[in-house]
């Protein structure tokens, strides 16, 4: 049985024009990977409602899982809730419980919980919340789609919340190997180890170091044993 598959929707204007760089999709492909869900496919779309919310469609249909980082804040260009609720066909306000956390929140800190930051307790009907241990503002959950903060910081703090709800596979391990020869070398040899060991994937990346060429094999499954294998059979290739 193959394992469950995800994707991974970053949202945002400052992502596409270079001013922010995106950590996130890094950091849920570990751990995804380690869970034994594989991310299959990630997606960086604008702050564009007909295109986050056609984005959501598309990738909910695919995909186990959907996680979406990015728009949930009190500014005017925060519209992903909107655009997800719209991807669903659910209608979207502020929810009471939401609303009590962050009220709850800015009491706390002796800020006033005004019209903009409500906005962040706007959650479509029919999702549950995920909570955010970090600055208050929840996420949610509705069908299969994840909606999340794109502070690196609160997507961490959410993905880990939700991380237990999630039902993964077999983890997905890895071997790699340095190979001090060019990629045109190497080619034949590595395919036609790739097609001894059909149950693994491989990859091949290029390096430069101290004037000498080479490449980093590396090889991926869940058979630790074929794993192994494959190991001793490169080195065999390349003694």
């Amino acid at each position: 049985m193959s394992n469950p598959t995800a994707a991974m929707l970053v949202i945002g204007d400052e992502i596409l024009s270079g001013r922010t760089r995106d950590s996130n999709t890094h950091h849920l492909a570990g751990v995804l990977t380690a869970a034994g869900i594989a991310l299959a496919e990630a997606r960086v779309v604008s702050d564009d409602a007909s295109a986050i919310a056609g984005a959501v469609q598309a990738l909910s249909a695919a995909h186990t899982y959907v996680f979406t980082s990015g728009g949930i804040g009190p500014t005017h260009d925060d519209i992903t809730a909107d655009a997800v609720a719209r991807a669903f066909d659910a209608p979207i306000d502020v929810r009471e419980d939401a609303r009590a956390i962050l009220a709850a929140h800015y009491e706390k800190a002796g800020i006033e919980l005004n019209a903009a930051r409500l906005r962040m307790a706007r959650i479509p009907d029919g999702a549950a919340l995920i909570e955010n241990p970090v600055s208050a503002a929840p996420g949610f959950i509705i069908g299969n789609v994840h909606v999340m903060a794109g502070v690196p910081k609160i997507f961490e703090a959410m993905v880990a919340s939700v991380l237990p709800t999630l039902t993964g596979g077999a983890p997905l391990m890895s071997r790699s190997m340095d190979i001090f020869r060019g990629e045109g070398d190497i080619a034949g040899p590595l395919g036609e180890v790739a097609a001894r060991y059909p149950q693994l994937s491989f990859g091949s990346y290029p390096f430069q170091r101290s004037g000498a060429h080479g490449a980093n094999v590396v090889a991926r499954g869940q058979d630790a044993g074929a794993l192994d294998a494959a190991m001793a059979d490169l080195a065999e290739q390349f003694a």
